[in-house]
């Protein structure tokens, strides 16, 4: 790998709340129009090359090659025959690329503006899933590399990190409803939900 990218180490945010909803099995709601992630994949990066350019993105790779369904009876994932053929394959830019190794390690990277949907027609850059299919987001830094020739170093101008805690099912409905627990008690943008709650 290009010395650029080397050195690159990310940490993922948030570890323990992703590690919180893998255990009960993470579930991230797809729909037509789009629907942000929760919990949002955030990472702090180091050892870019602060005078670099760096493009940063995002991929979603199906974990296997089966469709799921959920067994209430047992609050369990059951295989369900062979997967749907695969959505196409996308990537989400971070709308900040390119930027500056510098710029990357002053703050977390937050890909809060990407969002997961089952229209395969979808022509707003949105992530295309298979609901009831499991994934594995996948990071990815790449270097900008300023040479004539640079295609033909392209294998060695990028670095990916996936978090097997960061697994997921797309669903467009949550199953299990600890999930649905969690997510509201979590998600700061759920407030509607709570119970209870005094009016803003």
């Amino acid at each position: 790998k290009n010395q650029q990218v080397s050195q690159v180490v990310a940490r993922l945010e948030m570890g323990s709340l992703w590690e919180e909803f893998n255990r009960l099995g993470t579930e991230m709601i797809v729909t037509k129009a789009g629907r942000r992630m929760f919990p949002t994949f955030q990472v702090k990066l180091t050892g870019l090359d602060p005078l670099a350019d760096y493009v940063l993105l995002m991929d979603f790779i199906p974990l296997d090659d089966k469709r799921y369904r959920y067994a209430f009876h047992s609050s369990s994932w059951l295989a369900a025959g062979r997967a749907d053929p695969a959505a196409p394959g996308r990537v989400h830019f971070h709308p900040d690329s390119p930027a500056k190794g510098a710029q990357w390690m002053r703050q977390i990277v937050s890909f809060d503006k990407l969002k997961l949907t089952n229209n395969l027609l979808d022509d707003n850059g949105h992530i295309i899933l298979n609901s009831m299919h499991r994934y594995q987001p996948r990071f990815h830094v790449v270097f900008v590399d300023p040479r004539r020739d640079s295609e033909r170093f392209a294998h060695q101008n990028f670095k990916t990190f996936s978090f097997p805690e960061t697994q997921f099912m797309a669903v467009t409905a949550y199953q299990n409803h600890r999930i649905t627990q969690l997510k509201i008690a979590s998600n700061p943008f759920a407030k509607g939900f709570r119970d209870g709650d005094p009016e803003p």
